[in-house]
C-alpha cells in the first residue's frame, strides 16, 4: 500500500483549552499512522523487536492550516516520500472528511537503529523493499479529492 489512510474521529480527550485538537494529538496520530503502515506492509512492532532495529524520530514538522474541532471526522493519509540507506522521510495529510478541508501537512525524519546500540543501522533490503516511494504529492491529492 504506497499511500496508508486512516479515519480518526475528534473526540473529547483530543481537544485542548482552546476548543481544538491539541497539537500533541497531531504526533501522537503520526506515530500511530506510520506503526499502522508498517504493520500493514508486514513490519509491525514484533517484527522489528525480533530483528533488533526499529525507527526513531530525528525530526517532525508540522503545519496547521485550521482547527479540527470534536466530533469532526478526520482522514489521516501517510506515505514514504524518501528512503535512504538508514532513514526515511515520512509525509503525512490530515483533512476533514465532511469539507474536504485541509486542517495539518506534517512530515517525519525516521531514523532506522540498532536497537541494542541505539547507533544507526543500514535498512535490510526486505524492509527498503516493503515501501514503494511516493515521490509526487499529486498522487496523495487525488485521495483528498476523492
Amino acid at each position: 500500500m504506497r499511500i496508508f489512510t486512516q479515519e480518526i474521529i475528534v473526540a473529547p480527550q483530543h481537544i485542548d483549552i482552546q476548543n481544538r485538537v491539541s497539537n500533541l494529538c497531531y504526533v501522537q496520530w503520526m506515530q500511530d499512522l506510520a506503526i499502522n503502515h508498517s504493520t500493514v506492509q508486514g513490519w509491525g512492532v514484533e517484527r522489528y523487536d525480533a530483528e533488533g532495529h526499529g525507527w526513531v524520530v530525528r525530526q517532525h514538522t508540522i503545519t496547521y492550516k485550521r482547527p479540527a474541532l470534536a466530533g469532526d471526522v478526520i482522514t489521516a493519509a501517510t506515505w514514504v516520500a524518501e528512503l535512504a540507506s538508514r532513514q526515511s522521510l515520512r509525509r503525512y495529510l490530515f483533512w476533514r472528511a465532511a469539507d474536504r478541508s485541509v486542517l495539518a501537512e506534517a512530515a517525519t525524519v525516521w531514523i532506522y537503529i540498532d536497537m541494542a546500540t541505539g547507533r544507526p543501522s543500514r535498512l535490510p533490503a526486505s524492509l527498503q523493499s516493503a515501501f514503494e516511494v511516493v515521490e509526487d504529492d499529486k498522487e496523495v491529492l487525488q485521495f483528498l479529492q476523492g
